[in-house]
């Protein structure tokens, strides 16, 4: 048994078949990411959660989580948020393009749903004021009631978390300027506070008047005089920071792993949620043995027996954008899918990456063929293609869903249908059922003449030979799957965020496998 946590502490315990042995490879993690932060009257912070959909409040004395918009709830994909005077709950939910409204007794309803890549939002004396993270980007005061919207000023580099100083202007990063501007409530031309920062992408008010800024790009904390821009480091804390709240003057900073931390003075931190992993998706087992965990703008390495380590993400060089599915074509070298619509050979060590092929709608898993092929799915046209030399070829089309592939030592692709509940193998131009009965399979691996097949709707993995005989399930009740919304394209930046449940099989016969409802990596293998 395998009991549950982190953020499936609700669910049920994981069970392994008979003769088979399952462990977490990572911790589950406690968030599903953690994106804008905001103090509420409570005194507890408020977390907005992209990838799960969630929006969730932390005890920063006990460290407690209670869960207030859920996944599956009204909130969608929320990226930032702020609360009224009567205790209204507002989130900008940058896939929807949208805000909307929760309310005490947990009514929900949206407010504008005209804001493409909606992001920062913020209250001030009766104001409502969001913007939009995109290129000529808007700042708006909304209508509360959902009436038209007030354009503040047009033409931001991508705005992002704000909020209202002691001088009645708002201040904001202008992320695609590398640099903080503030303006009058009443619009006019914004002034420059600081630059040559390091891509900020939040600006909030310590009690004692100073400006705190996460840097995505530089993973620090600065503090900043908003009347000179003289800036100094109060943390270095990684890539990947994302906003700012206090709680009686200490001052906290969530990341997008999902971490929390307090910055207790100049160069020294504490966590209070530890990092983890957002979903994740894809799984692959190099050469070498080292485990790629994909988590959309994260990528990991994961060695057994050591703790994970970053081998990329989106700010890093030749990072190739919001990875999904990933396979070894190397020591430490990989081909992914992205949510862009590519695939795409990456190199972490040499930090280069080469587009194979491109322009596709939504790509789910990818696979290399024993000559060198790369075969991938593409989810929303039904087809599974591979592409060499520059080549890509059509191997079967009309599929219902796919996702997982994998390709067996002869060379036989195998396909998961996830909307027919099946898996089949393409031989000679037809589609040949070799496992059916299933509910929603995701990810597939072979390895020893076996099928490996994750299937969240079921929650199980089965297990069974090449031809469909000797079916087993080797874990059920498994944490894979969550029921929640598909998340939709940020802009121009990424492209649909559709999960997928990643499977691995390794040389030594353990099977790992994309835990995405508690956010770790488990392995199973027989006893």
């Amino acid at each position: 048994m395998l009991d549950a946590a982190g953020r499936n502490r609700e669910g049920v315990a994981a069970r392994p078949g008979e003769g088979w042995v399952l462990h977490r490879m990572t911790p589950p993690s406690r968030l599903n990411g953690a994106n804008g932060i905001r103090t509420g009257a409570d005194g507890r912070i408020y977390v907005a959660q992209v990838a799960g959909s969630k929006v969730s409040a932390i005890d920063v004395d006990t460290g407690v989580i209670e869960t207030i918009s859920p996944m599956g709830g009204g909130i969608i994909g929320p990226d930032d948020l702020a609360f009224d005077e009567a205790g209204n709950l507002y989130c900008t939910e940058i896939t929807e393009g949208r805000v909307s409204m929760m309310a005490p007794d947990g009514t929900y309803k949206v407010i504008c749903g005209d804001m493409p890549v909606a992001n920062p939002i913020t209250y001030h004396q009766g104001h409502l004021i969001a913007g939009e993270l995109r290129m000529g980007g808007r700042i708006m005061e909304l209508d509360r009631d959902g009436g038209p919207p007030r354009v503040i000023y047009e033409g931001v580099p991508m705005a992002n978390a704000f909020e209202v100083g002691p001088d009645g202007k708002l201040y904001f990063p202008a992320q695609g300027a590398n640099e903080i501007w503030r303006i009058g409530l009443d619009g006019g031309e914004p002034e420059i506070v600081a630059k040559d920062l390091g891509v900020p992408d939040s600006v909030k008010f310590h009690p004692d008047g100073y400006i705190v800024s996460t840097q995505v790009y530089s993973g620090q904390v600065l503090r900043i005089d908003p009347r000179t821009g003289e800036k100094s480091v109060l943390a270095d804390i990684g890539p990947g920071l994302d906003n700012v709240a206090f709680v009686n003057g200490r001052t906290f900073v969530s990341h997008i792993n999902g971490s929390i931390t307090e910055v207790v003075a100049p160069g020294q931190t504490k966590p209070l949620v530890e990092k983890g992993l957002q979903w994740p998706l894809g799984l692959s087992v190099g050469p070498n043995g080292h485990v790629l965990v994909a988590d959309g703008g994260f990528c990991y390495l994961l060695n057994p027996g050591e703790d994970m380590q970053l081998a990329g993400m989106l700010f890093s060089p030749g990072f190739p954008g919001w990875v999904r599915d990933v396979a070894a074509c190397g020591t430490d070298e990989w081909v992914v899918t992205t949510a862009n619509g590519d695939v795409t050979r990456w190199n972490p060590a040499t930090e280069q990456s080469e587009v194979l092929a491109s322009g596709y709608d939504r790509l789910m898993g990818v696979a290399v063929a024993p000559g060198g092929a790369v075969v991938f799915a593409e989810f929303a046209t039904g087809k599974v293609m591979s592409v060499e030399g520059g080549h890509v070829s059509v191997l079967a089309t009309a599929l219902d869903r796919p996702m997982g592939v994998a390709v067996a030592g002869d060379g036989t692709v195998h396909v998961a249908e996830s909307g027919a509940g099946r898996v089949v193998r393409l031989a000679g131009g037809r589609k040949e059922t070799v496992m059916d009965g299933l509910a929603r399979p995701e990810g597939i691996a072979i390895a020893d003449g076996k099928l490996h097949v994750a299937d969240p709707g079921a929650r199980e993995l089965v297990v069974s030979d090449l031809s469909g005989g000797a079916r087993e399930v080797a874990a059920s009740d498994l944490p894979i799957g969550p029921q929640g919304p598909q998340l939709g394209a940020v802009g121009d930046m990424c492209g649909p965020m559709n999960t997928f449940v990643g499977i691995a099989a390794a040389p030594d016969g353990t099977i790992y496998l994309s835990a995405d409802a508690e956010g770790s990596v488990l392995a199973l293998r027989r006893a």
